[in-house]
């Protein structure tokens, strides 16, 4: 992909500012230049639970050491497997989100699409991906390409439909506002764990999941009850030595 210069820094051509046939905010750099102040603003709690969760989830695999996470943007959750003892990998498909991935990662980081991944069988411990499989328009593709290149596991953490949240965005949308999710679809635990079984057809595994994203002043931010903003869920493979 060639990146024009213009004199006013490098932009990406207009006909590259869509992916999978529509255009998508992480393609825009008014977005992509704020998207670490979002996180260190107002949306830095919800960020601290959901560490949590993907944390606890992963770290039950004693297995996982080397991890690649897909969808990686600024590198925001992948300098942070680093800081639990895991070796990190990114990759993403937007030039701009990697480009200020490089900037803050000090690992290997690709740009690549997640339907077809540049990599060989059981390249990696797990693949990962963190609020950015809500974007795949072949979600069964991405997850089988996802067991092909990892050997034990698939991490997922995503925002949850059964929230009050996904009504709030949509009507946002509807007045021209959060243009973040205009292309995303929002899944249920249970309706992700239907779209695994058809792409992990014929393989053993197991499925645990945790919610949280639930409001301040509730009485937990943690359970195994499928409500709340966010979940986080991994596929544990029991088929490989």
């Amino acid at each position: 992909m060639e990146l024009q210069n213009t004199g006013k820094g490098v932009l990406i051509p207009e006909q590259f500012k869509s992916w999978q046939n529509r255009p998508e905010w992480f393609f825009n750099r008014e977005h992509t230049d704020t998207y670490e102040l979002w996180y260190e603003g107002r949306y830095k709690r919800a960020e601290i639970w959901q560490k949590k969760v993907m944390e606890q989830l992963v770290t039950e695999d004693g297995r996982i050491n080397k991890l690649l996470e897909f969808g990686c943007g600024t590198g925001r959750f992948t300098r942070w497997w680093h800081n639990i003892g895991i070796e990190a990998y990114g990759a993403d498909i937007s030039p701009l989100m990697l480009s200020q991935a490089i900037r803050l990662f000090p690992g290997d980081l690709v740009m690549a699409d997640s339907h077809h991944m540049p990599f060989r069988d059981h390249t990696f411990d797990a693949l990962a991906f963190i609020t950015t499989f809500e974007y795949y328009k072949d979600p069964v593709k991405v997850i089988r390409e996802a067991a092909r290149v990892a050997k034990y596991g698939i991490a997922m953490g995503m925002m949850n439909r059964n929230s009050p949240k996904v009504l709030r965005r949509r009507v946002q949308q509807m007045f021209g506002k959060n243009p973040f999710y205009v292309t995303a679809t929002f899944y249920t635990p249970a309706k992700l764990q239907k779209i695994i079984h058809e792409a992990l057809e014929g393989r053993k595994y197991i499925i645990r999941w945790s919610a949280t994203g639930l409001p301040k002043w509730f009485p937990v931010q943690q359970w195994n009850v499928p409500y709340g903003d966010f979940f986080g869920l991994y596929v544990q493979f029991l088929d490989v030595e």
